[in-house]
């Protein structure tokens, strides 16, 4: 974003309203010889309208009125205005993962860095961003998730003051051992430190990706470097498993064993004795109890 200065500095009004000095920019006349009021384009409308009417034409991805907008306040010398209210866009109505957000600054860019915004070239900046903005999936899911997060947040605890369970909790519930996430505590946190949730157990649970899998390529390699460890004997079991994806329907679940491999037991350890006792690394017989790598339940990092 163009640093605005500090004659650009937002306040607000008595009535709540958002109020910003006009920059020298945006004064002269309007369309019609008549001097423009504070706030006012040059079509004679008020900015503040006009940059609502934008986000609300982008969200609803209507493309004409979307670029009228933009180019409107472009050329009305409120181009740090529209750059600001296409970046609430991109955190506020775009889908998440859109690289419409790049695209719009890097248009932003060139208007204000390269180009002077309300110049014929910073306008087509203008419009550009905002018909790449207007063309995009718009979406409330991140407004919508906050809200309802947030409204959870005080729903649990309001229940917790009257001594009750929540009607509504969030998804992770308690986040506890044994509970739906258990796989989330791995060694990178002290509960899975404390159950020797090492090398191990973050190769063959923690580390498996969502329903779509690895690619065969991503595949190879991670049973490769696996097969090459110096210090953990994996089974083929547990090479099969690391590079199974989740089920779609259940990505959560993992076994309490894996060819029989108990991770309640120690078996999530790091261990690089963990063979069939004479040094082997075919880990078909792992009876062996590792040693606690984290006695005090302090964290292990093992790149996850």
């Amino acid at each position: 974003m163009s640093d605005d200065g500090p004659e650009r500095q937002a306040t607000f009004g008595t009535d709540g309203s958002l109020e910003t000095d006009t920059t020298p920019e945006a004064t002269g006349e309007n369309d019609f010889g008549e001097r423009k009021a504070e706030n006012e384009t040059d079509g004679g409308y008020s900015r503040y309208a006009v940059s609502s009417l934008l986000q609300k034409a982008v969200r609803r991805s209507d493309e004409e009125v979307a670029a009228w907008a933009a180019w409107e306040l472009a050329r009305s010398g409120y181009a740090w205005n529209l750059w600001d209210r296409l970046t609430l866009y991109v955190v506020e109505d775009l889908q998440a993962g859109s690289e419409v957000a790049l695209t719009i600054a890097r248009y932003e860019e060139l208007a204000t860095d390269r180009w002077e915004p309300d110049e014929w070239r910073g306008r087509l900046c203008a419009v550009h961003a905002a018909l790449a903005a207007a063309r995009a999936r718009s979406t409330r899911e991140a407004a919508n998730a906050d809200a309802y997060f947030s409204a959870v947040a005080e729903e649990r605890a309001a229940a917790r003051e009257r001594g009750e369970e929540p009607d509504h909790d969030f998804p992770a519930g308690d986040l506890e051992a044994g509970g739906r996430f258990d796989v989330a505590l791995d060694g990178h946190t002290g509960e899975g430190a404390k159950r020797s949730r090492g090398t191990r157990f973050f190769k063959t649970r923690g580390a498996r990706v969502g329903p779509e899998g690895e690619s065969e390529t991503s595949a190879r390699w991670q049973r490769l470097a696996m097969s090459l460890d110096d210090d953990v004997a994996y089974s083929a079991a547990e090479l099969d498993h690391a590079v199974a994806p989740v089920d779609p329907d259940d990505p959560w679940t993992e076994p309490a064993e894996i060819d029989g491999d108990d991770e309640t037991d120690g078996g999530g350890g790091d261990d690089g004795d963990c063979g069939d006792g004479d040094g082997s690394k075919d880990g078909d017989d792992e009876t062996a109890e590792p040693d606690d790598p984290n006695p005090d339940g302090s964290l292990t990092d093992f790149s996850g």
